[in-house]
């Protein structure tokens, strides 16, 4: 069976430590890419790490307008997006919901939630004009498996599973595939970003464990883009070994 190849790939959030993985793993293989990132200095220096054809877009995934305008302004040669990684997002901090600055909330339903939908919005009129496509949507097992201090976190992701299936049923024969890949425990900056920059909690978080990398999600991701275009992948959730289901809490007297 021949495997599909994309021919131009859009990852959000590429300046992360999974973005970065991934915009190595299809630049290995020679695809185009489009990176984005809201950190001009960082996106130029993953660019200057990688040999492939590829275009930056600078802005803020809070910020309507900027997303608009970097499509808006995407040059004729990368119109042809076919593959949508949308990496984009994250999580800050772990009190209890009522205990957590309402900005923290607001912030990651902007950068999970709305930019998720305005991007793909964006990205699925390409696509339908280019009648090809595959949306990969970074969800997290937290969409299934609720925990203590996650709750607008879990809810955003719960969110990112359901759009995936919905637009699943949206896209049924128009040639475009959605996939949500729902990642548990990886090492990456993650959990530095969710504790804003205190290092010893968010290294307590991977204490004694054998956690996901990068480069382990970047595999999964590849497969998951490059299966025959017959194939799709609706959902994917991936532990390390060492992980697994904790017990429901319960409250004993």
């Amino acid at each position: 069976m021949i495997a599909y190849k994309p021919k131009c790939v859009l990852i959000t959030g590429a300046t992360s430590d999974f973005g970065r993985s991934f915009a190595h793993k299809f630049a290995a293989h020679n695809v185009k890419l489009v990176l984005h990132g809201r950190n001009r200095d960082k996106l130029q220096a993953l660019s200057n790490e990688l040999d492939v054809h590829h275009h930056l877009m600078v802005f803020d995934c809070n910020d309507e307008d900027s997303i608009v305008k970097a499509f808006d302004t995407l040059p004729a040669e990368f119109q042809d997006i076919d593959l949508l990684i949308n990496n984009a997002g994250g999580a800050l901090g772990g009190d209890r919901f009522h205990e957590s600055p309402l900005d923290d909330s607001l912030n990651m339903v902007g950068a999970n939630i709305t930019s998720l939908i305005s991007i793909s919005h964006k990205a699925l009129q390409l696509m339908s004009k280019n009648k090809r496509g595959h949306i990969i949507n970074i969800g997290s097992i937290a969409g299934n498996w609720p925990y203590p201090g996650g709750h607008v976190y879990c809810a955003s992701k719960a969110f990112t599973r359901q759009f995936s299936l919905a637009l699943r049923a949206d896209l049924d024969g128009t040639n475009i595939r959605v996939t949500n890949i729902e990642p548990g425990m990886t090492e990456t900056e993650f959990s530095l970003k969710r504790f804003k920059g205190d290092a010893n909690k968010a290294d307590a978080v991977y204490a004694g464990a054998t956690p996901l990398q990068a480069d382990d999600i970047a595999e999964t991701v590849y497969w998951c883009a490059t299966q025959p275009e017959h194939v799709n992948i609706n959902s994917l959730e991936i532990m390390p070994q060492r992980q697994s289901f904790g017990p429901l809490a319960v409250e004993r007297s």
